[in-house]
């Protein structure tokens, strides 16, 4: 599959407006994170997926020096069947190029076999929705929480949508400039990543992803984030009214192959 070809595949998706995303502003250490959503067929072949993950993608990726990825099944939210990966990128060029370098490794496509040879009547995902976020400045780089918070850890990703760019933007910056980040990590929702969607679905948006040791932890760091005073400072300021019009919330649970 040729460059020309990778981009012809993802459709619409190529085409999207760009806004707010220049190269010439991107920051040397601030990762591209591609998420990538399988909608996945009931029965024997739901697992189908996240076996190719741990078997044939992850060790591949890896190999190249792609690293911190994760995968991730559905807890509580969207009720259709569903794995979500997340890619992390150090540049575009990346981005572009990691499809092709994994079909020209003989060890992947073998590794890979069973998922790539799927049939129509038996398939190993139904459809495949992918989008891609350019990191925010105060958190550059995915972070990893395995090694503290073990193999018992919960996801939490949440998509913030705006109703037009710039306040899009506002919201952004109320997290990186007036420290909502900071008030994020001081009330124990650790974060994985940041991120501000360059394409995909729902935009304009900013995803993000925090993690807790289980779900009585979240509900307790949550509750505590509500009552920060750094919150309480910034919550209302006029410059940051209206800045959200919708928020979607979905609780995961890592793969025993997720590096996140």
């Amino acid at each position: 599959m040729k460059r020309r070809n990778f981009l012809a595949g993802i459709g619409p998706l190529a085409a999207a407006p760009l806004i707010g995303f220049s190269a010439e502003t991107q920051a040397e250490d601030q990762q591209f994170i591609e998420i990538l959503k399988y909608k996945l067929p009931f029965g024997e072949n739901k697992s189908r997926t996240e076996k190719y993950y741990a078997e044939a993608a992850i060790p591949a990726l890896n190999k190249m020096g792609i690293e911190n990825i994760g995968v991730f099944n559905v807890m509580y939210g969207p009720n259709a069947p569903s794995l979500y990966v997340v890619i992390p990128h150090d540049s575009m060029q990346s981005v572009l190029d990691y499809q092709q370098k994994l079909l020209d490794d003989r060890a992947y496509m073998e590794a890979a076999g069973d998922f790539m040879d799927s049939s129509l009547s038996s398939p190993a995902y139904l459809r495949l929705e992918r989008g891609l976020m350019k990191a925010f400045k105060n958190m550059p780089k995915v972070v990893s929480p395995k090694p503290v918070f073990g193999d018992k850890r919960i996801m939490e990703m949440r998509i913030y949508e705006s109703h037009n760019y710039l306040k899009g933007q506002k919201k952004i910056d109320m997290f990186n400039d007036a420290g909502e980040i900071t008030i994020f990590k001081e009330t124990g929702l650790t974060p994985v990543f940041f991120g501000e969607t360059v394409f995909g679905e729902l935009m304009p948006n900013l995803t993000y992803m925090v993690v807790f040791k289980d779900m009585a932890e979240r509900d307790i760091n949550w509750a505590q984030f509500v009552k920060a005073p750094g919150w309480t400072a910034i919550k209302d300021l006029p410059e940051f009214k209206d800045t959200v019009s919708n928020i979607t919330d979905i609780i995961l649970r890592p793969a025993s192959c997720s590096q996140i």
